[in-house]
């Protein structure tokens, strides 16, 4: 299987600097593709914090609802850790991702959505957040 082939990938939310407010990726919408998975990229996470993610739908993507059993409590002493929020068969054409922050200060490093399991393949990467994308297979040793 060739993944960079099979996933459509997404940068949805750029790095937030530490700091006590919710962090909501760009909208993902899921029309041509059975699942998304988001990769929230954690950072220093200040002991005491109150931080969690969850995934949130809707079929506008105007209105959000949030989608029941997606969240994820992150521990003060989870930094530098990334979590992953899966979904297939959403019920709604728009899915997002939305990091809660409170207490104390937390880092996101960004996040990262992988759309797959596609109706079409190769898919395409979104040309605004990814730089570049290549794939090799058994590559003899030699000049990178």
């Amino acid at each position: 299987m060739n993944l960079s082939k099979a996933a459509k990938v997404t940068r949805v939310a750029n790095g937030a600097a530490a700091g006590q407010t919710a962090v909501t990726s760009s909208s993902v919408d899921t029309t041509g593709s059975a699942a998304v998975e988001f990769l929230v990229l954690m950072g220093a996470i200040t002991t005491g914090a109150a931080t969690s993610v969850k995934l949130q739908g809707s079929s506008d993507d105007s209105n959000w609802s949030d989608l029941e059993g997606t969240g994820q409590t992150i521990a003060d002493d989870d930094d530098n850790k990334v979590f992953i929020l899966d979904l297939a068969n959403s019920r709604y054409r728009y899915v997002r991702c939305v990091v809660s922050r409170a207490t104390q200060d937390s880092v996101v490093d960004g996040i990262v959505a992988r759309q797959y399991a596609a109706d079409k393949e190769p898919v395409t990467h979104d040309s605004s957040t990814v730089g570049g994308s290549e794939f090799h297979h058994a590559p003899a040793a030699g000049t990178a």
